[in-house]
């Protein structure tokens, strides 16, 4: 078999007393499309920040293309890029959309600002925002912002390609939209993944069905900070796990326990 870009093996993170993932082993491959799914607060954002070297576990090992990592991202580099798209966008209010696309470019290349604006442009152009750089944030929908972060995320210097990111984290990114506005960024991820081949390797955090049908092919399940089951988007309805029949229907009945 392939080996895996990412491989997490035995991962355990608590805070506090509460541990959020126990002895948890997860592969992503070059060209997945992973989603990972759950009830809320059983670690699957966690697990994000960990693939992505911005949280350390307290136990386990994380290797990237078969190279053990230490530390977090920022304590070295790593061969493989990684980007993270956020539940809310994570975009800097007191900055143009340009600015925010091209924040790392400004910060950490010696690019001129005219090839920064152009390759802004293209990347808007790619999610489909073209003519919105001198915006700022608060004058865009939430659909708007999710897509500016995408623009973001795929941004990559041309004279140094391998920083560019080759997997693409998303947490929740159709959390508080519309179902037209979440089907449009169900489809810019598919698009990313297939017409423009940029990061065709993902793997999304979500709760909702649509994302779960359009933008995934393999799932696991969380639960109680463990991989609980894992299948094939088709398997997930046709399964008799427990787990997952009481997930996917939303009934209150069932193993999983409903707070409150």
């Amino acid at each position: 078999m392939t080996e895996p870009l990412i491989e997490l093996k035995s991962i355990s993170k608590s805070f506090g007393s509460h541990k959020v993932l126990d002895n948890v082993d997860l592969t992503i491959y070059r060209e997945e499309a992973l989603g990972i799914i759950g009830p809320s607060g059983t670690g699957k954002s966690t697990i994000l920040r960990v693939i992505a070297g911005l949280l350390a576990p307290d136990e386990g090992e994380i290797y990237i293309q078969g190279v053990r990592r230490e530390g977090l991202i920022e304590d070295g580099r790593q061969s493989l890029g990684i980007g993270m798209v956020f539940q809310q966008a994570g975009l800097f209010d007191s900055l143009t959309v340009e600015e925010n696309v091209g924040f790392l470019l400004y910060q950490n290349s010696k690019l001129p600002r005219s090839r920064i604006r152009d390759l802004v442009k293209e990347k808007l152009e790619m999610v489909g925002l073209p003519g919105i750089a001198d915006l700022y944030p608060a004058e865009l929908s939430g659909g708007m912002r999710k897509r500016v972060s995408f623009a973001r995320a795929i941004m990559s210097n041309p004279d140094n390609p391998k920083e560019g990111a080759e997997v693409l984290l998303y947490d929740e990114p159709t959390a508080g939209l519309d179902p037209i506005a979440s089907t449009v960024i169900e489809d810019l991820i598919r698009c990313l993944q297939t017409t423009h081949g940029v990061c065709s390797t993902y793997a999304v955090v979500t709760h909702q069905d649509s994302t779960i049908r359009r933008t995934t092919d393999k799932l696991i399940f969380l639960y109680e900070g463990k991989v609980q089951w894992q299948g094939t988007v088709d398997e997930i309805y046709s399964t008799e796990n427990p787990l997952i029949k009481q997930f996917i229907s939303g009934s209150v009945e069932g193993p999983i326990q409903v707070l409150g």
